[in-house]
């Protein structure tokens, strides 16, 4: 059975469980783990996204190609100088959101949440309610579960997939399932969660995935920091009662319709968008179609 927003929250009324309560028990039931076994695997992943997070923030992390790096830093310091016209979760949010995608690009350590390429938003969502609110680990495995849970609605019925979706498939689902997480860590109801998903998806809606060269490094970098400030405004309009009106299902049945008629150079081919502008196509030469210029970069990383 496909699994739907409306049949999740008929469980969760119906077996008087909440999101991750619901997730918790059929775990269970399919794997045969006990509790105890499947928050020590949360551990893990939330101890992986908590590095990812930090890394890139103090170091100049550089991708494999050479092409991007040294954005979070960058972020970061902008954040710590105390300037940015946003104020201090949205910047340090985002630095976090680039941190981990930077860390993928190096081939570094990351959870694929739910792509390796929208890896930043639901560490950077974690990091930035553990910053702003002191949520313990706990707290958040559980909302990592509400997370999943609206990933699965996605992955059922729509995909996670830029090659199959674009950039809304992947940056948008994690910006879904990282803005009903955040709801839930304040306290908010299912509604309030299913409100701040399907607005996170409507408000990227027909993202296309167009990537220099192919790689999961521009726009993607920028992408992730935009994509946690998504999941936060989502979470902040659907926590004020801002009124939505459809409903998750359907928000996932039109981004897979919108994802299906979007032409396949738009779809993670590198082939339209903005990896076929005139700086892009020499930044692909430059970094990636350059073999002489891959194998030194690769060396130099090595060393």
């Amino acid at each position: 059975m496909l699994t739907t927003m409306k049949l999740l929250k008929e469980r969760c009324e119906n077996e008087n469980l909440n999101l991750w309560q619901l997730a918790i028990k059929d775990e269970i039931e399919n794997t045969g783990k006990t509790e105890e076994e499947i928050f020590a695997r949360l551990q893990k992943t939330l101890d992986v996204m908590k590095a990812s997070a930090q890394r890139a923030l103090e170091e100049d992390v550089r991708s494999v190609t050479g092409m991007t790096g040294g954005n979070a830093k960058k972020m970061n310091e902008y954040f710590l100088g105390g300037e940015s016209v946003l104020g201090d979760t949205p910047s340090i949010a985002m630095a976090m959101a680039l941190s981990t995608s930077e860390v993928n690009a190096a081939m570094g350590r990351i959870v694929a949440a739910p792509t390796a390429g929208s890896s930043g938003i639901i560490p950077a969502t974690m990091m930035t309610m553990y910053k702003k609110y002191g949520y313990d680990d706990r707290k958040l495995k559980e909302a990592l579960l509400v997370a999943t849970q609206i990933g699965q609605v996605i992955f059922d019925n729509a995909t996670f997939a830029g090659a199959e979706g674009g950039c809304q498939a992947e940056t948008g689902s994690a910006s879904a399932m990282a803005a009903a997480a955040v709801c839930y860590l304040r306290g908010y109801d299912i509604q309030t969660q299913e409100n701040a998903a399907t607005a996170s998806l409507l408000n990227i809606m027909g993202l296309i995935c167009d990537p220099i060269g192919g790689m999961v490094e521009f726009p993607c970098n920028l992408r992730n920091a935009n994509g946690i400030m998504n999941a936060l405004a989502s979470a902040d309009m659907a926590m004020a009662g801002v009124a939505m009106f459809v409903s998750f299902d359907e928000a996932v049945e039109a981004m897979k319709r919108v994802g299906d008629a979007l032409p396949e150079r738009l779809r993670e081919t590198g082939e339209g968008g903005i990896a076929v502008c005139p700086s892009a196509l020499k930044l692909r030469d430059k970094y990636i179609d350059n073999p002489v210029k891959g194998q030194t970069v690769e060396n130099e990383a090595k060393h």
